[in-house]
């Protein structure tokens, strides 16, 4: 009799928490190539998943908190203008990329205010298959990141970046674009850094989309 008034409670507890979680919609641009290719000389790389990426689950209200907010770059883009990488739009087109300088190079997104982040996700160039190096994203309420600093991804496996050694994979760029679980962290500024790509030295962005809540 104990063990089922506890059971009882346990679904009364959980079931409401459960519900408020939905899936997130996440429109997706058109695929430039069909498959993943995998053929990359590159270590700790993504295995393709082979089919398309499932659903991600957030509380019920989480937004796209990004969406034409004021984007910051270590160095003035070389193509492209910055707002574009929070304009929502996805496209692999020839106008629809920011194009950074070589080696390592960073943008940040000002958010405006605190936000409770549940996932991002990250469309570096998906025109054709390649891999971006020692990507790191971090997230913030300090404008510099010198203080209270998360990192929420980082494959920088021998910290050339020197933001610490990550664990994370490579992984091929896709019309899917990068999903990274944040696993609701808080902050109100998010910066996303790169070192090139197995194409060519540069850095590029065509959107960047943080799913998350304003702490209010």
């Amino acid at each position: 009799m104990k063990n089922t008034f506890f059971i009882a409670l346990l679904i009364t507890i959980t079931l409401p928490a459960i519900a408020q979680m939905e899936p997130l919609e996440i429109s997706l641009p058109q695929p430039m190539f069909v498959g993943t290719p995998s053929n990359f000389a590159v270590e700790n790389l993504e295995e393709p998943l082979g089919e398309a990426r499932p659903p991600f689950l957030a509380p019920s209200g989480t937004k796209n908190v990004a969406f034409e907010k004021a984007v910051f770059s270590s160095f003035e883009p070389r193509k492209g203008e910055l707002w574009r990488i929070t304009d929502g739009y996805k496209e692999a087109t020839s106008y629809s990329y920011v194009e950074l300088g070589e080696g390592h190079q960073h943008i940040t997104i000002d958010l405006e205010e605190i936000c409770t982040i549940y996932a991002l996700t990250l469309w570096h160039y998906h025109m054709s298959a390649r891999v971006y190096l020692d990507v790191v994203i971090q997230i913030s309420d300090d404008p510099d990141f010198i203080m209270d600093v998360q990192t929420v991804f980082n494959n920088d496996t021998d910290n050339s970046l020197g933001l610490g050694v990550g664990e994370d994979f490579n992984f091929v760029e896709t019309h899917e674009g990068k999903l990274i679980d944040t696993k609701g962290v808080t902050g109100r500024y998010v910066r996303l850094h790169s070192k090139g790509n197995t194409d060519n030295e540069f850095n590029h962005y065509i959107e960047v989309e943080v799913y998350g809540k304003n702490l209010d």
